[in-house]
């Protein structure tokens, strides 16, 4: 891999929401992911205008966060068993009972057999991303009401990886199959309450605008059943100090003027939601390591922490940019900066965080820093823990809240043992 340099901020973190790095980091070891509270909730007081927000929690599924969720009347999206298992345990009830709207929705590309299980026996309502899930669902759970996901011919997003529309996405109804589902539905007695399209992450006010006209069309052909209208998520998140962020006044007029015109076209009102995931959590987020190797390798200096893409799974995945700072043991702060290459402890070459979309490597401005210092990568509260694993048989970090002057252990460090406990030699072997 070819090396480039960058221009990025240099940053000192001695502090995450008043809580000390180097205290924390000795208090609950590294790597551990931290989490801001108070900015969860300011982002989410931003969303506010929708009728209904719906925390997409495949971005950041701690029991701990989903419980913030609910605490401040956000609703939730579930992809899974595990994620339909993980609302409930957070204090989600499984059922309309309590009204509407639905506390979670099963959205997915398929219905494993577990999921359509789980689904029928806790009357979950489901989101339908194919003719053949409306198939599976009508036979098990006739005359249930349902949401459909269009596919609205295009996506977007900051990687082809992260698009969720268009020709080579695999989710939602293929936008020209609509009346084919339509009337599927109706065989087996689905009223269609809803309609839900997201074209992926980091959407545009030019591509936002299609999404809209394209849910007006496909609503006007779904009929007054329909109740409820969903913006889907995708809204744009800042990673880098030049990043602007979005206008949600902008975003969600342009919502709700396309509300508006099929109100009056239905003859009755219809609710607004919105489905964030990234947005509401990835700036609240931080990951924690220590540097524990500084080397140089030909004209590359490498800061080597002890978090890999076991833990931070993103700039592997997409070149994904991190904001990242340096917080020292003694607190100390220089002016100089250096050109680095910050690397993970994993056997592999790709274990760079400082890479772009690709695999080329590049260098960051950081501060000089020496062994026992600490890394903190910011813009981690999104899809960072979610996606860990234990590769090369590293344990997943811990998890810590921070709330109203608190720091709160949400998830205990994995231990060694753990790692085998699923697994057995058979006997006689």
């Amino acid at each position: 891999m070819t090396s480039t340099t960058v221009a990025t901020e240099p940053l000192f973190c001695p502090e995450i929401a008043g809580f000390d790095v180097s205290e924390l980091a000795k208090k609950y070891g590294t790597p551990t992911y931290v989490y801001d509270a108070a900015q969860i909730i300011r982002q989410l007081d931003r969303l506010r205008a929708f009728d209904v927000i719906r925390y997409a929690q495949k971005a950041n599924s701690n029991l701990a966060i989903l419980a913030l969720m609910r605490r401040q009347g956000v609703v939730v999206d579930a992809v899974s068993v595990g994620e339909m298992y993980r609302a409930h345990r957070a204090g989600y009830p499984f059922t309309t009972a309590a009204g509407l709207p639905p506390p979670i929705v099963y959205t997915a590309d398929i219905f494993d057999r577990e999921a359509l299980e789980w689904v029928d026996r806790h009357r979950i309502h489901p989101n339908l991303g194919s003719p053949d899930m409306i198939d599976q669902f009508g036979q098990r759970c006739p005359g249930r009401p349902v949401t459909l996901r269009i596919n609205p011919g295009f996506g977007h997003g900051h990687s082809q990886k992260t698009n969720t529309g268009g020709p080579s996405s695999k989710h939602g109804i293929w936008h020209e199959q609509l009346e084919e589902c339509l009337r599927l539905a109706e065989r087996y007695r689905l009223p269609v309450v809803g309609l839900h399209m997201h074209i992926g992450s980091g959407t545009d006010f030019e591509h936002l605008a299609q999404v809209c006209e394209a849910m007006e069309r496909m609503a006007r052909r779904v009929g007054p059943q329909l109740t409820t209208i969903s913006a889907g998520g995708g809204l744009p998140t800042p990673y880098r100090a030049d990043d602007i962020e979005i206008d949600i006044d902008r975003y969600f007029e342009l919502w709700n003027a396309t509300r508006r015109r099929l109100e009056q076209a239905l003859g009755h009102s219809l609710t607004l939601e919105i489905e964030p995931g990234r947005y509401p959590v990835a700036q609240a987020g931080y990951l924690i390591a220590e540097i524990r190797a500084i080397k140089t390798m030909g004209n590359n200096l490498f800061y080597l922490v002890d978090a890999g893409f076991n833990n931070l799974a993103r700039p592997i995945l997409y070149g994904a940019y991190h904001p990242m700072a340096i917080a020292t043991k003694d607190f100390s702060q220089q002016s100089e900066t250096v050109e680095v290459v910050v690397g993970g402890p994993l056997c592999e070459s790709g274990d760079i965080f400082t890479q772009t979309d690709g695999g080329t490597v590049v260098r960051r401005r950081l501060p000089p820093a020496r062994v026992g210092d600490y890394l903190v990568i910011g813009g981690a509260g999104a899809y960072g823990f979610v996606m860990g694993s234990n590769y090369n048989s590293k344990t997943m970090a811990a998890e810590v809240l921070l709330q109203q002057g608190a720091d709160y252990l949400v998830r205990n460090r994995e231990p060694v043992e753990d790692l085998c406990r699923l697994e057995m030699i058979p006997t006689n072997y």
